[in-house]
């Protein structure tokens, strides 16, 4: 009887522990899972469904420059996220501020494709931002470089979306330190600088690794932002030639393979991700 107590108990703990996780485990079947292994399967087929590498030979021909250039912008935007939120989140450790903290949590809650049109407004040709360098006489409003449209644009405007969590993540880490570790470098003569750089940023690098994993992911697949202010006659964004390949070309294989390629780009940030999850 015991060891029949012992198992039924056991039973139940198992299924206790499954139903709890099944929600979440049938979410990311479902909106992951599912949708990988179906990408997976139609980047190998034709318009008839026979089995061809003839998709990835396309996307590779066709948009090798795309692909290094989406890659380029989404590192060259998460280290300049990564810098400012972790330059941020310690003054604001050091030195609170809730206005300032304030400002910066807005990006959280305005839409990507919200986002994209202001930026769009504000980096234009003529836009809010040249206009108020020409309102002080010291710029000639035609000769002002547009930076909407351009490389700088994206990179501007995937910034400023993504430094609101990346903050939150940084600044959360920050706080979680011991105040005398800060306080002992302080006495040895440290200021702010030194104590972000040496002591905050080393002490949660866990925290902010996974942080700029999640912006590389989510930068990686946007669409309105880079339909927005891509440069219409240069290198695109990898789901703008998704978009491209789906709608116009109504090649489901092309997008497939590009969705796939995309995929991979992610692939080893979000095994470190899944990694540091499990560790702790």
């Amino acid at each position: 009887m015991p060891k029949q107590s012992a198992a039924a108990s056991s039973i139940l703990r198992w299924l206790a522990g499954a139903t709890m996780v099944a929600p979440a485990t049938l979410i990311v079947v479902v909106l992951f899972v599912y949708p990988f292994f179906s990408s997976l399967i139609g980047s190998f087929q034709d318009d008839k469904h026979n089995f061809t590498s003839e998709n990835y030979t396309h996307v590779i021909g066709t948009y090798y420059g795309d692909i290094v250039f989406t890659l380029v912008i989404c590192l060259v935007s998460l280290v300049l996220v990564l810098a400012l939120a972790s330059l941020l989140a310690g003054w604001l450790r050091l030195k609170a501020d809730p206005f300032i903290e304030f400002l910066f949590k807005i990006p959280l809650f305005v839409p990507f494709v919200v986002v994209g049109h202001a930026m769009r407004v504000f980096l234009a040709p003529h836009g809010t931002l040249n206009s108020l360098l020409a309102s002080t006489g010291l710029f000639n409003p035609d000769s002002l470089p547009s930076v909407a449209f351009s490389t700088s644009g994206l990179i501007v405007a995937l910034v400023w979306k993504n430094i609101g969590l990346t903050l939150l993540l940084v600044m959360g880490a920050f706080r979680g330190i011991n105040s005398s570790y800060l306080e002992a470098a302080r006495n040895t003569g440290a200021g702010s600088f030194r104590l972000i750089k040496d002591m905050m940023i080393p002490m949660s690098w866990g925290t902010i690794s996974v942080a700029g994993i999640l912006t590389f992911t989510s930068m990686i697949g946007n669409f309105s932002i880079p339909a927005m202010l891509g440069d219409g006659g240069g290198s695109q964004m990898l789901m703008i030639d998704l978009y491209y390949e789906l709608v116009y070309r109504h090649d489901a294989g092309a997008a497939n393979a590009i969705g796939v390629v995309s995929y991979i780009a992610s692939m080893g940030a979000a095994i470190y991700y899944v990694k540091k999850v499990a560790k702790s």
